[in-house]
């Protein structure tokens, strides 16, 4: 791919948990597509309980923007950071295609109860069988079924190769064997 080209880069955010502003702000005002997983916590601030959204991955997020833009906002931001694979030389930063991001950020925004994975928490006995959703909010996904025992809900599971994974609820009357 050239540097010229969009694509979604995996970033590393070394700001504090507790920081006001951390990189996905920063990186959102400046007019980035930026994508965070977010979950919600109950945190105590000056006595008080609030409720806030936060990383699921503390110093994880991605950004959709060529290299070229983003090395400017690398060099800047002292705390933002490509994140890289084991295996790949320093000059290769960690992407994602299109299609996956896409289709991870449609599924966890259209579920009201995403569950997130980190890389090794899916053992293979926890994917189950290889289905189609037919119809539904998740029209024409396919994947494995998430295998947990006394699970009662059925949960697609969702990934982005490598980074993490989701699962997400699914009606039973949508879902086709392959």
């Amino acid at each position: 791919m050239r540097r010229s080209e969009k694509q979604w880069f995996a970033m590393r955010d070394l700001t504090r948990r507790n920081a006001n502003v951390m990189a996905h702000h920063l990186l959102r005002e400046v007019g980035l597509e930026v994508f965070t997983p977010m979950q919600q916590i109950i945190m105590t601030v000056r006595g008080r309980k609030q409720r806030r959204d936060v990383p699921v991955i503390q110093d994880l997020l991605f950004v959709h923007e060529s290299k070229e833009v983003l090395d400017s906002y690398v060099a800047r931001y002292p705390n933002l950071q490509y994140r890289y694979c084991h295996g790949h030389t320093i000059n290769e930063p960690t992407t994602v295609r299109d299609a996956d991001m896409e289709r991870f950020i449609y599924a966890v925004g259209n579920s009201n109860n995403a569950r997130y994975y980190m890389p090794g928490e899916l053992t293979k006995a926890m994917y189950g069988r290889r289905v189609r959703i037919v119809g539904g909010v998740f029209d024409d996904f396919e994947g494995n079924l998430l295998s947990v025992k006394g699970m009662r809900t059925r949960r697609l599971i969702v990934e982005i190769p490598g980074l993490m994974a989701a699962s997400v609820e699914v009606n039973p009357d949508f879902i086709q064997l392959i």
